[in-house]
């Protein structure tokens, strides 16, 4: 079985000292750096732009997985290929024609991910599954961090496990908003394959060290 992946979210750091966090998250046993980038109309809240993400590929020893809430995500596809993300998410919700997105993405040399919100059901995700890399279960309303998980996450994991499956797919799962020590193995347990973690991770006295506990809890 492969091993289970952990990806802090940068909109957690401390962007006061970016490349300080950047060094930890690259000596610590996480696996990928997730990258939000918002634009204030498809989720109430703006994080950053491209200058910074060019700063963080610059510095990043680790893949880059880039989550997208942004409308219209078709016009900067080859702008994040540029920039040096390896994964790019799009969201369902956001895109119109799904698939040709998807298609431009890996065009790019990107793998595709699309992210879905806490509304709408994996089942939207069948017809496409062999197209998509990636599926990103938002398990809180996008745009903040630090928000309460939505506890319905287990059962939409379970599944987009099933639908993966039955088409013998090989998309990864991976969960975003609200990942902490209390829910990882369940999370583990239901089909997920990668956690993102912010505040738990930035917030907590050794961020090294909670990294490697949620590590260590995914892959036992």
């Amino acid at each position: 079985m492969a091993s289970k992946l952990i990806a802090p979210s940068i909109l957690a750091a401390d962007f006061a000292n970016l490349q300080r966090d950047i060094e930890m998250i690259n000596n610590s046993d996480a696996d990928w750096f997730h990258i939000d980038i918002m634009d204030g109309v498809f989720v109430p809240n703006i994080s950053f732009g491209m200058p910074v993400l060019r700063d963080i590929a610059k510095h990043a020893t680790k893949t880059i997985d880039v989550h997208l809430m942004i409308i219209d995500p078709d016009r900067y596809i080859k702008t994040f290929a540029d920039l040096g993300s390896n994964i790019l998410t799009v969201h369902y919700e956001a895109c119109t024609h799904l698939h040709r997105t998807l298609q431009a993405i890996k065009d790019e040399g990107m793998k595709a991910g699309v992210a879905i919100n806490p509304h709408t059901s994996v089942n939207a995700l069948e017809d496409i599954i062999h197209d998509i890399d990636l599926v990103c279960v938002m398990s809180v309303n996008p745009g903040f961090g630090g928000q309460s998980f939505i506890e319905n996450t287990y059962k939409k994991v379970e599944r987009l496990k099933e639908i993966i499956t039955l088409n013998n797919a090989n998309t990864l799962i991976e969960i975003d908003g609200g990942v902490t020590s209390k829910n990882a193995e369940k999370l583990v347990e239901a089909g997920a394959d990668v956690l993102v973690a912010g505040s738990f991770v930035f917030k907590s006295d050794n961020p090294v060290n909670t990294i490697s506990k949620l590590k260590e809890i995914v892959n036992t």
